[in-house]
């Protein structure tokens, strides 16, 4: 046998690394490769999945559906609305980022562009609130038809992402919903139940003086009553997630969150 093949073992412990090292390169390879070539599509879906739930919490999508009643699709029914930022501090529109490229949970992650805070104000238990947000403004020739406005706070196992919709007096619920939520299937995961989420259409958001007063309870007061207007049921064994609901519209609604901007937006309508 000739010297170079006795001295070649196949078996041996280099051979064996120098194959699981090459195999891992080339996956690598593979696995990096699909990453780049998806990623524009990755991106894309990520923007119909929003457009999707935006225009099914403005009441304007069917839940089983990807175009309208008269045949619209996602695109063209979300070409109604017009994306704007908006100053939290000042509750006024603001040119200081670019809405489409713009992310206000990652605004919210760094101290130079949020606001840490506290036990008291944390209703929603957020940890930090954005400076700038976003808002999704349909207009009519009358004002505005229908008003987004994005959502989030702590449930049971962790944070519910969403949108909630408001009408145009800038006062009534159009629809709430959850993109991203974690909730116990059945109980607080009820909050993704189409008959639960319309309940919300038409809730009153604000008391006589002003405030946040949206109340998810276990029994309604008498229809009719004024405090019926601010109810919608409780989420059935589920105390936690009800009252995360119920903290994070109360928040996103009051001072801290897009209060400020409400009250600016129907003095000028």
């Amino acid at each position: 046998m000739p010297e170079s093949d006795k001295s070649f073992d196949k078996e041996g412990l280099g051979n064996i690394l120098l194959v699981a090292v090459s195999l891992c390169l080339v996956c690598a390879i593979v696995v990096s490769t699909a990453a780049v070539l998806l990623k524009p599509q990755q991106k894309l879906n990520q923007e119909l999945d929003q457009k999707q739930n935006i225009l099914r919490a403005a009441g304007m999508l069917p839940e089983d559906s990807n175009v309208d009643p008269q045949g619209r699709s996602i695109d063209e029914l979300f070409g109604q609305f017009t994306v704007r930022a908006v100053d939290l501090r000042t509750g006024r529109f603001t040119d200081e980022v670019d809405p489409a490229s713009y992310d206000p949970i990652k605004a919210a992650k760094d101290p130079a562009r949020s606001m840490e805070l506290s036990d008291t104000q944390d209703i929603a238990t957020i940890g930090r609130r954005e400076n700038v947000s976003l808002v999704y403004l349909k207009e009519s020739e009358g004002g505005v038809d229908k008003l987004v406005i994005p959502v989030r706070g702590y449930g049971l196992w962790g944070t519910l992402y969403g949108y909630l919709a408001i009408e145009g007096d800038l006062s009534t619920v159009a629809g709430l919903g959850f993109y991203s939520q974690k909730e116990t299937p059945g109980l607080g995961g009820e909050v993704d139940n189409p008959a639960w989420k319309a309940q919300w259409h038409g809730v009153s958001l604000f008391d006589q003086s002003g405030k946040p007063a949206v109340r998810l309870v276990k029994s309604r007061s008498p229809e009719g009553s004024m405090a019926a207007g601010y109810e919608v049921d409780a989420l059935s064994g589920a105390t936690l997630t009800t009252r995360g609901v119920q903290n994070l519209v109360q928040f996103w609604t009051g001072d801290l969150g897009f209060g400020l901007f409400l009250e600016n937006l129907k003095s000028t309508t």
